[in-house]
């Protein structure tokens, strides 16, 4: 996982309530080899017209789109099955955080174990974020995550970024959930020792 603290870009707006996993990234690209990196079918069928050709009109496949790291989805995204592979294809294509109004659960934890930011702002905020966007596609957002605020562009403001505080230093500092436990080894260490010490029979 690599280590978040501050990310400021460029946002694209993908629409689309209910986005599920599926469109985010199709079943069948599931068997890949993911060391060949899964970013290439990110949103694939949805970027695509009827011929299989990338549709110039997908906000992800105009000039500059592929630079930003932070998207802007609407409500639910995310929802329908479980796989990680959704959120896979989102690190591999280089996102770092996400805004919308709500997320689907799962797709929600996938993306903190993997060091996503997801973001939830109200609906209108998220709107008027996109209208600037539309007008304005090149503003930047920044998602402070040590400071846990996100900075929108124009007069739109700054709120606060709440996530899962275990969660939020493992991003900080680009450890996963079992490399987070490998930190306090000294204190399970410290814990079996005294357990074993006043029941020792579990040390038989």
């Amino acid at each position: 996982m690599r280590a978040f603290t501050s990310e400021t870009s460029k946002v694209v707006a993908v629409p689309g309530v209910n986005c599920d996993t599926d469109q985010i990234i199709p079943g069948r690209f599931l068997k890949a080899d993911r060391a060949q990196g899964y970013g290439q079918f990110l949103f694939h069928d949805i970027r695509r017209n009827e011929r299989g050709e990338l549709d110039p009109a997908f906000p992800l496949n105009k000039p500059g789109a592929d630079s930003a790291t932070i998207l802007l989805v609407e409500d639910n995204f995310g929802c329908g099955s479980s796989r990680e592979g959704a959120v896979y294809a989102l690190v591999d294509h280089g996102i770092r955080a996400l805004i919308a109004p709500s997320f689907g659960d799962i797709f929600y934890n996938n993306a903190l174990k993997n060091g996503v930011v997801p973001v939830r702002l109200p609906v209108a905020l998220c709107d008027a974020l996109a209208e600037h966007l539309a007008e304005f596609p090149e503003a930047q957002v920044t998602v402070d995550l040590e400071k846990s605020e996100v900075v929108l562009p124009a007069n739109l403001g700054t709120h606060p970024v709440s996530i899962d505080p275990f969660a939020r230093e493992g991003i900080l500092r680009g450890l996963d959930e079992i490399e987070m436990t490998f930190t306090y080894a000294e204190q399970i260490q410290a814990f079996e020792q005294a357990r074993i010490a006043s029941h020792p029979w579990l040390g038989r």
